[in-house]
């Protein structure tokens, strides 16, 4: 598999980023999803991974850099492969990350952020690809 920039499949890494819900709501775990004004989407926090990088510390960056938060990575969750905007074959892999740190800020990439209940979550992305990722999420392992 080549790298960002490379002639064949494109490599991509992010999180699924996860946090107990607020009590008394009924809801167990939250699930962070991304709005990215460019495409008007809802999504998991990802992005290329650059050349030396990888796909853990590209998914930590990532979701640094989309979200504001600093995680803490957990189990791997799901490949995703698929072709991108420009007609590249891209693989995204996923991570479990529970955030320690940090605060969401809009910014160029990301303009908006919101927690959900898992199931609720599954049902707001846009892309059908994004939902096995959230569904393989078990924040009790």
């Amino acid at each position: 598999m080549t790298r960002r920039g490379g002639t064949n499949r494109v490599r991509a890494a992010g999180g699924v980023v996860w946090r107990a819900a607020p009590e008394g709501d009924g809801v167990e775990t939250e699930v962070l999803l991304v709005h990215r004004p460019k495409y008007d989407d809802w999504t998991l926090p990802k992005g290329k991974a650059d050349a030396d990088e990888s796909d853990e510390a590209c998914a930590l960056r990532e979701v640094k850099e989309e979200t504001g938060l600093r995680c803490v990575l957990g189990d791997h969750l799901a490949d995703v492969s698929y072709i991108d905007r420009l007609g590249r074959a891209k693989v995204a892999r996923y991570w479990a990350m529970r955030p320690v740190a940090g605060t969401f800020r809009p910014n160029a990439e990301v303009d908006e952020v919101r927690w959900l209940p898992i199931d609720d979550a599954t049902h707001f992305l846009t892309y059908e690809r994004d939902r096995p990722a959230v569904r393989a999420l078990n924040p009790q392992a």
